[in-house]
């Protein structure tokens, strides 16, 4: 028999983001047949007697239950990878998923140099044997064509300059667009070309500027504008102020009830984002962090954050 503390530790490991792999192993390499039966009947969450007492799993909790293990084993293959074929792959498996994983499109053109993303597509190129470009031309419909395909072209300057009147009038152009209501038909700011031509052109130093005017002549920043039309509002973050984003990241994956995607996009940050300095994020989260991830998946997210720390 399974006493009442092994079931408790059993439970504990299995609970929460990612799963405690060493408790997981002194338990189960000490037990036996019997042992285990009573271990699975403490584990009601995830085993269950049927109409005939027969013992199964709970098909919806095992499936949980395999997207934690995988955790850590998706961050080391993401991080092992080439950046290049990593960017590429994650490219192409949004695309395949569909507009509730385009915001991933988004972070990779936004958040990766020039160089990165122009290596990303020349991956795309020689793994899939045609363009990311045409690809998202292909499949992708509506308003949200014309942003992507713009943003995955992108090749922005990344040097310091920047033109501060060229920055107040555009910030006036974001905000007349945003803004338009046209009489009784709205048009959404991204179907304005404008707005598209400025934030899948400008170098990011300057789109901070335009921020930062926007906000001047406006009574809210430009995401706070932005809260229905998503994509673009995850696009100016990722732009103008990705720590905000980066930290959303985080605070959604950390939260109690947080779902599968929200891990996977907490996974993917980790292990895609090596030149992004997450000091502020570290002194953040480091504690919920403790609190609710465990195992391998726990430590290489506390070295990430240590990391950035030195």
């Amino acid at each position: 028999m399974a006493n009442p503390c092994e079931v408790e530790v059993l439970n504990n490991a299995l609970s929460g983001i990612g799963v405690d792999e060493k408790s997981l192993v002194s338990i189960l390499t000490k037990s036996q047949n019997e042992h285990k039966k009573s271990m699975r009947k403490g584990c009601s969450k995830f085993f269950l007697e049927d109409e005939r007492q027969f013992e199964r799993w709970n098909d919806s909790a095992i499936k949980s239950l395999k997207a934690e293990f995988k955790l850590f084993k998706d961050v080391v293959v993401l991080s092992l990878m080439h950046p290049w074929e990593r960017d590429a792959r994650l490219l192409k498996k949004a695309l395949k998923k569909g507009p509730p994983h385009y915001n991933v499109i988004v972070e990779i053109a936004c958040t990766r140099s020039s160089d990165q993303l122009l290596g990303a597509r020349k991956a795309y190129h020689s793994l899939f044997d045609r363009s990311i470009e045409e690809d998202l031309a292909s499949h992708v419909k509506g308003s949200e064509r014309k942003l992507l395909v713009a943003l995955v072209s992108a090749y922005r300057y990344e040097g310091p300059k920047v033109k501060e009147d060229a920055a107040k009038s555009e910030a006036k152009a974001l905000l007349n667009a945003i803004k338009n209501n046209n009489g009784d038909h709205k048009k959404a700011a991204m179907e304005e070309d404008e707005v598209i031509w400025i934030l899948t052109t400008r170098s990011k130093p300057h789109l901070k500027v335009v921020y930062e005017q926007y906000k001047k002549i406006s009574a809210k920043t430009i995401t706070e504008n932005l809260e229905v039309e998503l994509l673009l509002k995850e696009t100016v973050e990722c732009l103008c102020t990705p720590q905000t984003y980066f930290t959303r990241v985080f605070d959604t994956a950390l939260r109690e009830d947080a779902k599968e995607d929200a891990k996977k996009a907490l996974t993917r940050l980790v292990a895609t984002q090596e030149d992004v300095d997450l000091k502020g994020i570290a002194t953040k989260f480091e504690d919920k962090i403790k609190e609710r991830v465990k195992g391998a998946y726990k430590d290489v997210l506390l070295g990430v954050l240590a990391d950035d720390r030195k």
